[in-house]
């Protein structure tokens, strides 16, 4: 009988830990989940900038459609690199570590991104020859942004997990 309630006192012991061990596992998950949201979001604020900025100068100016997309993806890099350098200025990293730093940490996100908004306003017809008081515009650019978030999410979610990801 004590051979009994011993082994299911065992039992549920190690049922415990086996429920602990998923649970702590699941709460890693989450967090690095977490953090790879809250990167995309930091990624896409850049890029947003720089995109939408580069998209209204080039439609103000009359430029033409590859003119507006290359000056608007080479903005978006910009910003996007210059919201991720910045922290690490304050952190005291030197300008040379900074840039490294976020090169490697936030290049490919911002690529991926980049690619994918760039992707959305070509495949939405009137985006590109859109004025800038033109619904179809900014239904376009917020569209594109949604799908840059969507694509780039895993790629910051396989650098966290990696470790390659630096986190703000």
């Amino acid at each position: 009988m004590e051979s009994h309630a011993h082994h299911n006192h065992h039992s549920s012991h190690h049922e415990m830990t086996e429920h602990t061990s998923h649970q702590h596992s699941g709460e890693k998950e989450q967090s690095v989940f977490s953090l790879s949201v809250s990167a995309t979001f930091h990624c896409l604020i850049g890029c947003g900038i720089g995109e939408v900025v580069g998209m209204i100068i080039g439609t103000y100016y009359g430029m033409s459609m590859m003119e507006t997309t290359i000056l608007a993806v080479i903005l978006g890099f910009i910003a996007g690199m210059a919201l991720g350098i910045l922290p690490l200025l304050r952190s005291r990293f030197t300008l040379q570590n900074a840039l490294k730093t976020v090169f490697v940490g936030e290049g490919l996100s911002i690529a991926v991104m980049e690619a994918f908004e760039v992707g959305t306003q070509f495949a939405i017809p009137g985006v590109m020859e859109a004025g800038l008081t033109d619904g179809i515009f900014w239904i376009g650019m917020f569209a594109a942004l949604a799908v840059g978030f969507v694509a780039a999410l895993p790629v910051n979610i396989i650098m966290i997990k990696r470790g390659v990801r630096h986190i703000h």
